[in-house]
């Protein structure tokens, strides 16, 4: 089958070591970087901070209301510190990273109409922790509408909407911003589930929804800015509203007819490619053309619960296992949030939020060795939530599909662990050695020269088939993979933190070289990577 549109932009997307000066990596223009904020000239303003105090001036379970989703909020996404650039303009980093700080997410609001916040839309004002209700109207049939009727659409009264700005990350990262942006939203994601621990919150995700009809209800134009993610917000307080998971993830059409696209436009027409149309039929969709045909197979809107961590596992319990190499059981005790396992609820609580809000990207590490329990306890936190069911985590979160997704790990320097590249089991919960070698210099290189990946004692490595994901999502399954990718990760940062470990992301790497390091088929795309080590940051 000849390759699609998320195959194309794939393939045009990856650095290379004799083109990559030509992708613009050079040369930014600051006077023209977008604000990473969005202003409204008509609404008004709901002030979240005063309900940040953590007991309110008397017994009042409407301040407890909103303390829970002003908290939900910036736990997720609000402000955390200030650094001065070399323009001696402040930057404000968030909870959440994003590549280059560029931070191309919005979060929207949308209310069903409650006592407390009436029926309209809101967006979420970091830079002023309020929310702008922008308009006043009853969104919510429209919103069930472009979902296709989802289940968890029909008792929640709230719904989180992500948009993507797109000019805010190509401005620096051109057409290879589209990988970076699901990243960063995947970040958020994972943000928003961990933190609805804090605010007796159960977060649904929904990827698949009619892309024109959310972005009108939204008023956002479809290019320039878009929603890519949507989460029904279940409030566990409310009985009908401790619903059962449900489908994460519907196909688009897989679309073959590629026609010839210029730099600088390939983002726009991937993202046009990926897109939903409202007559699709709850995800039976209907061919639209000779040129365009679906993925199989097909997903009734009733069925095909999101991927659990559990089913992606079991599919993974027995690749890439190798007779020749070492085998490394990686099972452990679950990190503890708190003073322990007697720790009262709201000591685990507050351990959690001191680390969301704590956590900071690591610009360099020492020669010290990462210690091999650090480097199983950030593996168990990231691939098996249901270890933590007993302090009070979801132990089945919602992703889009994890059984796309394999990982690799990259070991330089952790105690007793003989360098190489390993394949990660997650059922098994076990490393795999399929190379043993030192390779400093190859990761340094591969990393495009960044001293993080030849300094980390490990480096962590997200690949997916993406022929096969195609396949059973067509073009969509880009925006699920690099999201999915991205929430993995974010468990990593927030492990590594709490184990105070040195953490980091790279979106930026030479592809191919990748898959060469790893011995594994050209086609497996590589997703992210995640460097982990002592860090020298202080």
């Amino acid at each position: 089958m000849a390759d699609s549109i998320a195959q194309h932009y794939h393939q045009r997307t990856k650095y290379d070591p004799e083109t990559i000066a030509a992708k613009g990596q050079g040369g930014l223009n600051w006077a023209q970087q977008p604000l990473p904020y969005k202003d409204y000239k008509l609404g008004h303003s709901i002030d979240l901070k005063p309900y940040l105090e953590k007991e309110p001036p008397a017994a009042d379970d409407d301040w407890r209301w909103w303390q829970r989703l002003s908290r939900l909020l910036i736990d997720s996404y609000g402000l955390t510190a200030k650094v001065m650039t070399y323009s001696g303009e402040p930057m404000y980093l968030r909870s959440a990273p994003s590549a280059g700080g560029l931070y191309p997410a919005e979060i929207y609001l949308v209310s069903r109409g409650t006592a407390l916040l009436p029926a309209g839309l809101y967006n979420y004002q970091v830079r002023t922790h309020s929310l702008w209700r922008y308009w006043d109207d009853h969104p919510w049939a429209d919103l069930q509408a472009a979902c296709f009727w989802h289940p968890a659409l029909e008792t929640t009264q709230l719904a989180l909407v992500v948009s993507a700005v797109f000019q805010r990350s190509a401005w620096r990262y051109q057409d290879r911003a589209y990988r970076r942006v699901f990243l960063d939203t995947g970040h958020l994601l994972g943000n928003l589930e961990v933190a609805s621990t804090l605010c007796d919150y159960r977060l649904h995700l929904i990827g698949g929804f009619a892309d024109e009809q959310v972005n009108q209800l939204l008023y956002l134009d479809g290019a320039e800015e878009s929603a890519i993610a949507l989460l029904a917000l279940a409030d566990l307080f409310q009985v009908n509203q401790n619903l059962s998971p449900a489908r994460s993830a519907l196909p688009s059409p897989i679309h073959t007819d590629i026609v010839p696209v210029d730099d600088g436009e390939l983002l726009g027409y991937l993202h046009l490619h990926t897109a939903i149309a409202a007559d699709a039929g709850f995800g039976q969709l209907e061919q639209k053309s000779n040129d365009s045909h679906l993925p199989t197979p097909m997903l009734p809107a009733d069925s095909a619960p999101s991927q659990s961590l559990a089913q992606a596992n079991a599919r993974s319990a027995d690749k890439y296992n190798f007779p020749f190499g070492i085998t490394v059981s990686t099972k452990t005790q679950p990190i503890l949030w708190g003073d322990g396992n007697a720790s009262p609820p709201e000591n685990r609580l507050q351990a959690l939020e001191d680390t969301l809000l704590a956590r900071r990207s690591t610009r360099r590490y020492t020669a010290a060795p990462l210690g091999r329990a650090d480097l199983f306890a950030l593996l168990d936190f990231a691939y098996h939530p249901a270890h933590y069911r007993l302090q009070e985590f979801d132990q089945a979160p919602d992703y889009f599909d994890l059984s796309l997704i394999e990982t690799f790990v990259a070991i330089s320097n952790v105690e007793t662990l003989e360098p190489g590249c390993y394949y990660y089991a997650p059922q098994a919960e076990e490393l795999r050695q399929i190379r043993f070698n030192q390779f400093r210099k190859d990761l340094h290189y591969l990393c495009l020269g960044q001293n993080l990946g030849r300094d980390a004692g490990a480096v962590i490595f997200h690949t997916a088939d993406l022929a096969a994901a195609v396949a059973k999502y067509g073009d969509r399954a880009y925006r699920y993979l690099h999201m999915d990718a991205g929430h993995l990760g974010q468990r990593l940062n927030l492990a590594a933190t709490r184990r105070q470990i040195g953490v980091s992301g790279i979106a930026g790497f030479f592809d191919d070289q990748v898959n060469e390091l790893l011995s594994i088929p050209a086609e497996e795309a590589v997703l992210y990577i995640t460097t982990v080590g002592q860090k020298a940051d202080r």
